[in-house]
């Protein structure tokens, strides 16, 4: 099982960029899928971004194309999401996910695809 720990959620203006991390821990980190989804209040977790193990495969949802860019620093262990021109409907908590893959450049889109979960960080954006 891997541990992840997200950071960097915070309360910010609509139109303003904020840099979600997601540091990995535990067993040994190698070849893993990653992914960042969304829980606001009353509403299920719904998928955001997801990246492959070799950084070269990426997607996202269409809500945050174009806005928000998913990284990985495999040297570093971390897993990034880059999030511009945020919008009041995006408050949620963000939680980062991991899963153990089969090919590098393999993507899980799915929450039940994914095994472990960090404690969520919370967004809050303000109209």
């Amino acid at each position: 099982q891997v541990q992840l720990v997200e950071s960097g959620g915070g309360l910010v203006q609509a139109g303003d960029s904020l840099r979600l991390s997601c540091a990995p821990s535990g067993r040994t980190f190698s070849l893993y899928g990653m992914g960042w989804f969304r829980q606001a209040p009353g509403k299920e977790r719904e998928f955001v971004a997801a990246i492959s193990w070799s950084g070269g495969s990426t997607y996202y949802a269409d809500a945050v194309k174009g806005r928000f860019t998913i990284s990985r620093d495999n040297a570093d262990i971390m897993v990034y999401l880059q999030m511009n021109n945020l919008k009041p409907e995006e408050t949620a908590v963000y939680y980062c996910a991991a899963e153990k893959v089969v090919a590098a450049d393999e993507l899980l889109l799915s929450p039940l695809s994914y095994d472990d979960w960090g404690q969520g960080t919370q967004v809050t954006v303000s109209a």
